[in-house]
């Protein structure tokens, strides 16, 4: 699997799939009425309900394309298995700085509510940064800051929905 295509457990693809039927039908009929109820109220520059409506609007729109995107893009399969190597959907464990921090690599999208699990996308400067690595493997990055980020794999698992 590439780090450019994003890996969905089939869980999360059916979870983020039902949200945008939901969006898509229902979040888009309820604001269309809200939209329609406020400007009936008259003057829509002073008209507080009507703003905020079309800004839900304008929110919703732009979670349905990314859901869209997201699921028309996305490898659905089981976690990969882990063998030592950090790859997106695998839990990590590393010393970042010398603290050590467990996390997923992968796309926020993938846990369920509830988890405290923290998540870092592969494409971010330390996802991108550890990809590929194996445990025991020590790199670095450039932190937006420009501070340089050391980073030492110390396990790498498999994702447990």
């Amino acid at each position: 699997m590439s780090s450019e295509t994003p890996w969905l457990s089939q869980d999360a693809y059916d979870r983020l799939t039902a949200e945008l039927e939901t969006l898509a039908t229902e979040g888009r009929s309820e604001i269309a009425k809200r939209i329609e109820m406020a400007r009936d109220e008259g003057d829509l520059k002073e008209n507080g309900g009507y703003h905020a409506a079309k800004d839900e609007q304008g929110k919703m729109e732009a979670r349905i394309r990314q859901l869209t995107e997201l699921l028309r893009t996305a490898t659905v399969s089981e976690a990969p298995e882990s063998h030592g190597v950090v790859e997106a959907g695998t839990v990590v464990t590393a010393k970042v700085m010398g603290d050590e921090e467990k996390f997923l690599l992968g796309s926020r999208e993938i846990l369920a509510a509830g988890s405290d699990l923290d998540v870092y996308s592969e494409k971010s400067p330390l996802g991108a940064a550890i990809l590929g690595l194996k445990i025991g493997e020590k790199t670095s990055y450039e932190a937006p800051t420009g501070a340089s980020i050391s980073v030492e794999i110390v396990d790498v698992e498999n994702y447990r929905p």
